[in-house]
């Protein structure tokens, strides 16, 4: 069974990710850098060059791969819930968490990253952080099998709260 952390950019899930897989002898399977991996560019780029449909097609192709193999931690894109057929892979075999933090916690983690591209293009990144988390909290909530809320808790707290759900 694999264990899958899902949730916003900036919610823990690479951090919680590389721990859990550490604590359990698990690989770590990013499908933002399996992306990037397969596309031979930052997202940036992917997306500047290509769109975001085609990104998100690199995604579902890696999700639905993913599906397919067992004992992985996978830290999924902040977008992997906007498709249904990821969502319904990536539970064949596994256990979804959804990694939360509110959009002030989000903003002080993110706020100096430029490998994370707009999503909306035109608005200020606090008011884009609100925006596309008010869009997606239901994509996330139908998806999660357990919810997580990371905002002023330790890296060890959340490992050990994914662990006790397992």
């Amino acid at each position: 069974m694999n264990i899958v952390l899902i949730g916003y950019r900036g919610t823990g899930k690479s951090t919680v990710g590389r721990l859990l897989a550490s604590r359990l002898g698990r690989k770590l399977v990013s499908t933002d850098a399996e992306i990037v991996k397969r596309a031979q560019r930052t997202i940036p780029e992917i997306i500047a060059q290509e769109g975001w449909e085609y990104f998100r097609d690199l995604e579902s192709d890696i999700c639905r791969e993913l599906a397919d193999r067992d004992q992985l931690v996978i830290d999924t894109g902040g977008g992997a819930i906007l498709r249904t057929q990821n969502i319904e892979a990536l539970k064949k075999n596994g256990t979804v968490f959804w990694l939360t933090a509110s959009v002030e916690t989000i903003v002080k983690r993110i706020g100096s990253d430029n490998q994370r591209p707009s999503l909306t293009g035109t608005k200020s990144f606090v008011d884009e952080v609100q925006d596309v988390l008010q869009e997606r909290v239901h994509k996330y909530h139908a998806a999660a099998d357990h919810v997580i809320a990371t905002d002023n808790r330790s890296l060890n707290q959340l490992v050990e709260t994914v662990l006790s759900l397992m």
